[in-house]
């Protein structure tokens, strides 16, 4: 039976690369600095669509980290966000009008993309509301994980969503350009979270944090994914499943240990609450790109109207990476 389910996967894969290949003839180039790109060169993937507020922070911190190039793919931003990648020397954009549903919520890009131009580089592919944090990132590069990862035959890296909150209403303090979000959204859930093995893909599923208790209280087991596997050795034949929450083939979501031990692991600090986030909500449900019809952004809209507040007596605020270790939000596993 393992036979026939691996089967059914590597077809699978072979669709998601052929819908890739299909979808390539939607997104038109912009800005192309990808004869810069280096041989060893770490590199970042994100779809964007009005986010040149947020921008400015984003390409500082994973410059910060070590990313050497930025693929963008923009879909149809009227706020200048297009135009202010441009700009970038470090940067190539790809526009594309394009349904972001029925590019599979913009991963058929996504996958394009990185079977073009990520052949055998280490690639980051987020969010621009995410933000990569790894054990000694503090004072070890990023290339320093990716040198690790390369030594111990490893070509996948996973991290768990923390969403970040304020303590307050939303929107209580502006968000300027260039500032640091975490400046404003300093607090997470250190608990509450249920985590589940997929059979068939082989990953972990996780939910909870404030968006279960908030948003779904009556239907957590409805709440968003928390797993990703951000940071990937990418091959041409590799395919994200669902945004980065799976790919295939499914030895790259075991970032896990099995027998109950503790692999290497990451957070990314998850950005989504902003003061901008009402805004934003309104225009994806008029919108109504996201998955399942946007019944996520739904439930948002709803308990919005309440004016909810996630901060709670059991909050914690942000420090540092060795702090998400302590609650057992990730692990340095044996990286010593």
């Amino acid at each position: 039976m393992d036979l026939i389910e691996k089967y059914r996967l590597r077809m699978r894969r072979r669709r998601w690369l052929y819908r890739a290949f299909r979808k390539r003839r939607q997104l038109s180039l912009i800005s192309d600095n990808t004869s810069n790109i280096r041989a060893d060169d770490i590199m970042l993937c994100a779809t964007v669509r009005d986010e040149k507020l947020r921008l400015p922070y984003f390409l500082k911190y994973y410059r910060d980290l070590g990313v050497e190039h930025f693929l963008f793919i923009d879909n149809d931003s009227s706020d200048g966000t297009a135009e202010y990648l441009s700009r970038q020397k470090d940067v190539s954009v790809w526009h594309s009008k394009g349904s972001y549903r029925k590019a599979r919520f913009g991963v058929d890009w996504i996958n394009w993309l990185l079977m073009r131009y990520a052949r055998n580089h280490w690639v980051i592919t987020v969010d621009v509301d995410e933000f990569f944090v790894y054990p000694f990132c503090d004072t070890r590069p990023l290339r320093a994980l990716t040198d690790w990862l390369d030594a111990g035959e490893r070509r996948s890296f996973g991290a768990m969503l923390l969403d970040m909150y304020p303590k307050g209403s939303i929107g209580q303090v502006p968000y300027r350009s260039g500032q640091d979000p975490m400046e404003i959204l300093s607090w997470f859930d250190s608990g509450n979270y249920s985590i589940t093995r997929n059979p068939r893909f082989k990953n972990l599923w996780i939910q909870g944090g404030p968006r279960a208790r908030v948003f779904f209280g009556d239907t957590p087991d409805k709440a968003p994914a928390l797993n990703k596997v951000p940071l990937v050795k990418w091959d041409w034949r590799y395919a994200y499943e669902s945004s980065t929450h799976m790919v295939l083939p499914r030895v790259l979501n075991n970032t896990y240990d099995r027998q109950g031990g503790e692999v290497a692991s990451g957070i990314l600090l998850h950005t989504k609450f902003l003061p901008t986030f009402d805004a934003k909500v309104k225009e994806e449900m008029a919108r109504n790109q996201h998955y399942a019809n946007s019944k996520e952004y739904a439930s948002y809209h709803q308990a919005l109207q309440e004016d909810p507040e996630f901060w709670c007596k059991w909050s914690e605020k942000y420090i540092n990476w060795r702090q998400l270790e302590i609650l057992g939000l990730m692990s340095k596993g044996n990286w010593a």
